[in-house]
C-alpha cells in the first residue's frame, strides 16, 4: 500500500478504526472522517505514532454540507484518492431525523456513501469499499427506506434494512462505474463489540431479539472484543492484489466472495433506492 492513499470514514473508534491501522501497517497514507475532533486528533496521533501518514477531519458525514466538506478537504490534499472505505454507522434507539431532515441510519448507511463516493469520483483512481453489517439480507421496502411505517418489529430493524440498501446502492454504482478505472465492492465484517454496539440499549434492538441481550452484554466482549478480526474483510477488500479489477461483488467476513443476498438483487429495490439518493444528494452533487 505504499504511495496510496486511502479515506475511511467512521475511523475514530470501532471497525473503522482498525481498517485505518490495518492499512496504515501496511504503509497506506490514511485519511480518517470521524465527528468528534478530540476523538480525530487522538486516532491520527494513535494510528501514525509508528511513523505513518495520518491526518483526520472532523466532520459529520450525515450531513450533507459536511459530506461536501471531507470531499474538498479530500480533493485539496492529494491529486489521487486510490481506496474510499464507507464505513461510517449508527444506530439510534427510534426514529431520528439529521439537520437535514433524512432518516439518521439511512443518512449514515446510505446517503452517505452515496454522496461522497459520487464527490470524490474526479480524484478516484481505484477502489470503493462499502462496509454492511448486522443481518443484511431482507427485503427492501420502498415505501419505507426513511422508517416512515416502522423502525422497529418483530425481527425487522431500519438499521438491518439500511443495511441491505447500502448493497442494493453499491451494485447499482459498480454498474455505474464498470470499465473506468473505478471499483465498488461490499465486505461484511462480522460482529465486533464496538463502541457503537456497547452503547445500543434494548429498545434499539427487533423485539424477538430483546430476550437474548442480558447474554449479549456478558458474552460479547469476549467473543467479539478483538476488532481485528471484523475488520479483516475491509482491509482485504482495500489492499488485496488478489481483487485488483473485482468489480460489483460481495465479500464474507472470511474474506471470500459470497452470493449476494434476495433483497440487494431486487431491481424495484435497486430503482427506489437510487432515486431516493439521487433526490436527497441534490443539493450537493
Amino acid at each position: 500500500m505504499r504511495g496510496r492513499t486511502v479515506l475511511v470514514t467512521g475511523s475514530t473508534g470501532g471497525i473503522g478504526k482498525e481498517t485505518a491501522r490495518g492499512l496504515a501497517a501496511r504503509g497506506a497514507r490514511v485519511l480518517l472522517v470521524g465527528r468528534d475532533p478530540a476523538r480525530a486528533r487522538q486516532a491520527a496521533e494513535e494510528l501514525g505514532a509508528g511513523g505513518g501518514q495520518v491526518e483526520a477531519i472532523a466532520a459529520d458525514v450525515t450531513r450533507l454540507e459536511e459530506t461536501a466538506r471531507v470531499a474538498a478537504w479530500v480533493a485539496s490534499r492529494c491529486d489521487r484518492l486510490d481506496v474510499l472505505v464507507n464505513n461510517v454507522g449508527a444506530s439510534p434507539p427510534r426514529r431520528t431525523l439529521t439537520a437535514d431532515g433524512v432518516e439518521v441510519t439511512f443518512a449514515a448507511h446510505v446517503l452517505a456513501p452515496f454522496t461522497l463516493t459520487r464527490l470524490l469520483l474526479p480524484v478516484l483512481g481505484g477502489r470503493v469499499v462499502n462496509i454492511t453489517g448486522g443481518i443484511p439480507g431482507g427485503p427492501i421496502e420502498p415505501d419505507n427506506l426513511q422508517a416512515e411505517r416502522r423502525y422497529l418489529g418483530w425481527t425487522f430493524s431500519q438499521y438491518n434494512h439500511t443495511k441491505t440498501m447500502l448493497m442494493a446502492m453499491s451494485l447499482r454504482f459498480a454498474e455505474q462505474v464498470a470499465g473506468g478505472g473505478v471499483t465498488v465492492n461490499v465486505a461484511y465484517p462480522g460482529h465486533g463489540h464496538t463502541p457503537m454496539n456497547q452503547a445500543m440499549t434494548m429498545t434499539g434492538f427487533p423485539y424477538a431479539y430483546r430476550p437474548l441481550v442480558p447474554l449479549l452484554r456478558v458474552a460479547a466482549p469476549r467473543l467479539f472484543g478483538d476488532l481485528t478480526k471484523p475488520a479483516r474483510s475491509s482491509v482485504y477488500l482495500a489492499s488485496s492484489t488478489e481483487v485488483d479489477g473485482v468489480n460489483g461483488a460481495y465479500f464474507s467476513m472470511k474474506c471470500r466472495r459470497t452470493a449476494w443476498p434476495a433483497g440487494a438483487l431486487d431491481p424495484h429495490g435497486q430503482d427506489a433506492v437510487w432515486a431516493l439518493c439521487e433526490r436527497l444528494s441534490g443539493a450537493v452533487v
